[in-house]
């Protein structure tokens, strides 16, 4: 189906759960830091992230590279969970701004994510992310493009063991 033509709601929820789906098990980023998708409904999403050495600043502590990516990772999941696909499907991070406010300590960090505004193209999105304990380690604010149709949307998604 072309962009503006007007997808069915259950089409609409189909692509929704394709790209929830997609987050967790088809981005090789994704799969390798071991991101899980918590929740992912039009209010937002959480995405927990488990500590393991690779993802490490210092011992216990993530890297503030990887919490970034957290946030740009959420952010672009709370747009895609409540997205309306007939505005396109082809997602594209266009700024995100990271502020640090604690050490990220392990075993597990888990980002809030809400689209806070949905635009024609452009969306925003802010993020909260939070140890184990609830202490804020990290916000931020994401902006997302969308326009085109991605390929493969709908497709089965690769799965590695």
């Amino acid at each position: 189906m072309s962009i503006g033509t007007g997808l069915a709601e259950e089409e609409q929820r189909s692509r929704r759960a394709w790209f929830r789906e997609r987050w967790e098990h088809g981005v090789r980023f994704n799969r390798m830091c071991r991101m899980r998708v918590l929740r992912w409904d039009e209010r937002g999403v959480e995405i927990a992230l488990p500590y393991t050495e690779p993802l490490s600043s210092h011992e216990g502590v993530f890297h503030g590279g990887v919490v970034s990516a957290l946030i740009d990772t959420a952010g672009g999941g709370a747009v895609m969970a409540g997205h309306d696909f007939d505005k396109g499907s082809r997602m594209s991070t266009v700024t995100i701004s990271v502020q640090f406010l604690a050490p990220a300590r392990g075993p597990e960090i888990v980002a809030y994510a809400l689209c806070v505004r949905r635009g024609g193209r452009l969306h925003h999105a802010e993020v909260e992310v939070r140890d184990r304990s609830g202490t804020a380690c990290a916000r931020g604010q994401v902006v997302v493009s969308i326009s085109g149709e991605r390929a493969g949307v709908g497709e089965p998604i690769q799965r590695e063991r």
